[in-house]
């Protein structure tokens, strides 16, 4: 082969080479271009469904049977009750708030044994002649709301009230959210008596001032079941010793099989009242008062169920109070006390 076709071959070979080269990168450049797939995202969190009073399912299953009263009955010339839609409502209420989770506290003040809340700036006078706050909630037995902005304290929380504990629980004064009542506050610490973070409010004591009557309900799986429908006795406007017992939510604090209390105006003992159950300050759910501080339990008083007679308790039959006693635990448990 002479040099001339020689080159013409290698000439052909690479004008070929170069024609495949550029078909292939032609077809690349034809494939369409597949966009990477986008990962979806993580679902976001469902927000809890809340509940109205509809969704509140209650069912009578009745575990104290004694002095039963009906849903509606005679008084006097007139009708009681009770008052199921306005129950529903709170109930309904006490479920939503235990769908977020939180760490809860209560305030706590008995007797001032927390020390005296400091005097607020528009302070005013009650019928009792003691400081209180523009929500008729008085100094004494009371926790020091202060604004987290300007660090002062503009109100006061009763003695019993529920909050969310909003942060660090070593501060001298502790970021809480209201349950028992609305707004953001923070509080000193000394006031504040935390509550495991795993509670169930499951067991509710329901005191209507209005009708003088209590129901006890307990949560079993998602119903509300009642467990006893009772007469009672509040407390009652009578400055300077007896006063109404307050509406609100407040958590069980603490357990007395007797409750002994004075005359009025003096430090000497007048009697007792058995089976005591406290939600805020002064305040029991008790048995029938006994006169004598030695004297035997009463059982039942035909007051009870009438019209409110008592300084700031919750009068009941004594088995009744027992009962309740026994059924409702510290810092677990709570009373509602509806008008």
């Amino acid at each position: 082969m002479n040099k001339g076709l020689t080159c013409i071959v290698f000439s052909l070979l690479f004008l070929a080479l170069a024609c495949q080269q550029e078909k292939k990168s032609t077809v690349q450049k034809e494939q369409p271009i597949k966009h990477q797939e986008a990962v979806p995202d993580k679902k976001q969190e469902e927000k809890p469904k809340m509940v109205t009073a509809e969704d509140i399912v209650i069912k009578k299953d009745l575990l104290y049977k004694k002095y039963t009263l009906e849903d509606t009955y005679p008084y006097k010339d007139t009708t009681r009750g009770f008052q199921w839609d306005k129950i529903k409502e709170k109930l309904a209420f006490v479920e939503n708030f235990q769908q977020t989770p939180s760490r809860y506290a209560v305030l706590q003040n008995y007797q001032n044994e927390k020390g005296e809340a400091p005097t607020i700036k528009d302070f005013k006078r009650d019928a009792y002649k003691r400081v209180a706050d523009s929500f008729n909630v008085a100094r004494y037995q009371a926790a020091p709301l202060y604004d987290p902005i300007t660090d002062k304290p503009v109100r006061y929380g009763r003695d019993g009230w529920l909050v969310r504990v909003k942060g660090a629980d070593t501060l001298a004064r502790v970021p809480i959210a209201g349950v028992s009542f609305e707004g953001e506050y923070t509080v000193p610490k000394r006031y504040l008596r935390l509550i495991s973070d795993s509670v169930q409010f499951n067991i509710i004591n329901v005191v209507d001032v209005k009708n003088q009557n209590i129901c006890t309900l307990e949560k079993v799986g998602k119903e509300w079941l009642i467990r006893s429908m009772n007469p009672v006795t509040s407390g009652r406007h009578k400055p300077p010793h007896a006063q109404e017992t307050p509406t609100g939510l407040f958590v069980v604090q603490e357990h007395k099989s007797k409750m002994f209390y004075f005359e009025d105006g003096t430090r000497t003992y007048a009697g007792f009242a058995p089976y005591a159950t406290r939600f805020t300050a002064g305040a029991y759910i008790h048995g029938v008062p006994v006169n004598n501080p030695k004297g035997s339990i009463i059982e039942y008083s035909e007051s009870l169920g009438t019209t409110p007679k008592s300084h700031m308790c919750v009068r009941n039959a004594s088995s009744h109070a027992q009962f309740v006693y026994k059924r409702s635990k510290d810092l677990s448990s709570l009373v509602i006390v509806i008008d």
